[in-house]
């Protein structure tokens, strides 16, 4: 996929302020300080298209990016637009019981009555061992049907034998009360590892094809 333009659109404080369901729509959602913006800025080659922050929490509102993009770069075809929308972080840091009840219904609103919402990508840091807070969110995504796909980020700040072994006992803690696991995928924003097969599943997603 080659993407051609990436455009900021809005902030929504609330599911029903976002645009018209208009298009197909893939959300990035994670803990906070997982490196979101960062890998939102590498997929759209544009490193100043979503706010990058050292402050966890930073982002707060329901972000929408319009994306046109073609097959290829040489491709003769229509391009296809899509939204990129970038969720708040959960396990928010430093913020109110009452600001993160409201993002908390916030988020929830959003992914289980956004009826153009193709794929959740859920980020997780491939430099811990399983979190707890990781293995919650994903457990209530799976309970309300929704469509995951899990991305370990920041893949490069680590050996790559530390990286491989996160993921294994990830994905064994999942096996526990899952009987079948999400695809995933392993990214670093620095190296830009993983862009192709996150944008090729995005591809195969909104055009429908196997």
């Amino acid at each position: 996929m080659h993407i051609k333009t990436a455009t900021y659109v809005i902030s929504s404080p609330s599911f029903d302020k976002c645009p018209p369901p208009d298009k197909p729509e893939f959300a990035f959602i994670g803990r906070s300080n997982v490196g979101k913006s960062s890998l939102i800025n590498m997929l759209c080659n544009n490193a100043k298209l979503a706010k990058t922050s050292g402050t966890p929490g930073k982002t707060q509102l329901i972000n929408h990016f319009e994306i046109a993009s073609m097959p290829d770069e040489k491709a003769y075809t229509k391009e296809t637009k899509w939204y990129l929308v970038d969720l708040p972080g959960y396990g928010f840091a430093k913020v109110s019981i009452s600001s993160r009840r409201r993002w908390e219904q916030m988020i929830e609103n959003y992914l289980r009555r956004r009826e153009n919402l193709k794929m959740i990508f859920v980020l997780i840091d491939a430099r811990h061992s399983p979190q707890k807070i990781d293995l919650e969110f994903l457990s209530n995504l799976d309970k309300w049907g929704l469509p995951i796909t899990m991305i370990f980020t920041k893949a490069d700040k680590e050996t790559q034998a530390i990286v491989a072994k996160n993921v294994k006992q990830f994905l064994e803690a999942l096996r526990k009360t899952w009987q079948f696991l999400p695809q995933h995928f392993v990214s670093s924003a620095v190296k830009k590892s993983g862009r192709d097969k996150i944008l090729a599943l995005i591809e195969e997603l909104y055009t429908g094809e196997k």
